[in-house]
C-alpha cells in the first residue's frame, strides 16, 4: 500500500461539464468568489474543453484552470501544445492541461484513431508537447512510433509564457496510471476511484511509473474527481449519484475498480439495464455501498463530514463533480451552485 506521505487537507477544485458556456463562465467566477483553489472542464462528443477553459480564463482572476480532461487523441501534437500555450496565456500562467484517450471504443469511433497501446501513445505525446513548448530556431524533428514531425520555422519563434505548463494524464487501470508517473506532472484521477483503489492500485502503479524512467521518488501529484450530490432530499441526492456511478459502470475497462471491493456482481444488471435504456432500472442497481465508497451525498453539513471522513486527504486536489447523467439542466446547475456553497468557505 502507498499513501499520501502526510494527511494534509486536500485542495479543492470543482469540475464544471455539461451546461453551456455561459453557465461554465457564471460558475467559475462564482467558485473563485468562495475561494475554490481551481476550477475544471472537460469535453465529450459536444463540447471542447479548449474554447470553454478560454471563456473561464476570462471569468477569472485567481484559480488555477484544468482540462479534466482533453483529449489526447484527435488533435495533433502541434495543435495541442500551440492550444496550451495560448490558453496558459490566456489566464496569466494558471493552466493545467489535464489529458486523456478516452476507451478504445472513443479512440476508434469518435476520432478514428487506432486505439493501440493508448498509454504508449501518450508516453510519447508528452514529451512532444514540451519540446514545442521549448522550440527554438532549429525546430522540432520527431520520428516515433505514433507521431512523425519535421518542423523547420519560417519566422522567429515566440516563446511562450511558460515552458513548463503542467502536464497531467488520465488513467483508470494500472498501466495509464503508470504512464502518468513516466511521463506527466500529475495524474486526474477518475469519479469511480475508491480510497482502497487509490492506496492499493493508483499509487503503487505511479510509484512504478518514476522509478522506471528513472524519476527517482518524484511524488506525482493527483487531482481526483469526487461524484457530489447535495440535496436535503437525501434519498434524491443519492440517486442522482446512483446514476452516474451506474452510467460508468457500463464501461468493461472500468470493471477493475468494482472487482477489488468484490461488486462486479452488480455490473450485468446494470449493463442489462443500459441495454433496455431503463435508468431506473440502473440506479436500482447500484448498491448503496458503492454511493458510500465513490460518492460525497446528502444535505449540505453530512456532504461535508463524508468528504472529511472518505475523500479529504486523499488527493492532493479533490475536484467535486456533479453527477450529469439522467439530470435535468435545472437540476444539475442547482447541484453546482450548491457545491459552491457547501464547500466555499472550507477551501
Amino acid at each position: 500500500m502507498v499513501t499520501r506521505p502526510d494527511a494534509a487537507s486536500s485542495r479543492l477544485g470543482i469540475v464544471l461539464l455539461g451546461g453551456d458556456i455561459a453557465t461554465a463562465t457564471r460558475l467559475t467566477t462564482r467558485a473563485e468568489s468562495a475561494g475554490l483553489d481551481s476550477v475544471w472542464t472537460t469535453e465529450f462528443y459536444e463540447r471542447t474543453a479548449i474554447v470553454s477553459l478560454a471563456a473561464m480564463a476570462q471569468a477569472s482572476e485567481r484559480v488555477t484552470l484544468g482540462s479534466g480532461i482533453a483529449y489526447a487523441v484527435g488533435r495533433s501534437p502541434l495543435v495541442l501544445a500551440a492550444e496550451a500555450r495560448d490558453l496558459d496565456e490566456l489566464s496569466g500562467g494558471r493552466l493545467v492541461l489535464g489529458l486523456g484517450t478516452g476507451t478504445r471504443t472513443m479512440q476508434r469511433d469518435w476520432h478514428g484513431v487506432d486505439p493501440e497501446a493508448p498509454a504508449t501513445r501518450v508516453e510519447e505525446l508528452v514529451p512532444l508537447l514540451r519540446r514545442f513548448w521549448t522550440m527554438d530556431d532549429r525546430g522540432v524533428e520527431h520520428q516515433g512510433r505514433f507521431y512523425n514531425v519535421r518542423l523547420k520555422p519560417t519566422v522567429e519563434v515566440r516563446p511562450p509564457l511558460r515552458s513548463d505548463i503542467p502536464v497531467y494524464l488520465a488513467g483508470v487501470n494500472p498501466r495509464m496510471v503508470e504512464a502518468a508517473g513516466r511521463v506527466a506532472d500529475g495524474l486526474v484521477g477518475h469519479p469511480i476511484f475508491t480510497r482502497r483503489y487509490v492506496e492499493e492500485v493508483v499509487r503503487p502503479a505511479l510509484a512504478t511509473g518514476t522509478k522506471v524512467t528513472d524519476r527517482g521518488d518524484l511524488e506525482i501529484p493527483i487531482a481526483g474527481f469526487v461524484i457530489c450530490s447535495i440535496h436535503d432530499d437525501v434519498e434524491k441526492a443519492r440517486n442522482d449519484a446512483k446514476a452516474q456511478i451506474a452510467f460508468y459502470a457500463v464501461v468493461k475497462s472500468y470493471a477493475g475498480v468494482f472487482a477489488l471491493h468484490g461488486l462486479e456482481r452488480h455490473l450485468d444488471e446494470i449493463r442489462a439495464a443500459w441495454a433496455r435504456r431503463d435508468e431506473a432500472g440502473m440506479i436500482a442497481a447500484v448498491p448503496d455501498e458503492l454511493v458510500d465508497l465513490m460518492a460525497v451525498t446528502g444535505p449540505p453539513d453530512e456532504a461535508r463530514q463524508r468528504f472529511e471522513a472518505v475523500f479529504d486527504g486523499l488527493y492532493d486536489d479533490a475536484l467535486l463533480y456533479s453527477p450529469s447523467f439522467g439530470l435535468s439542466p435545472e437540476r444539475f446547475s442547482e447541484n453546482l451552485d450548491a457545491i459552491i456553497d457547501t464547500f466555499g468557505g472550507r477551501a
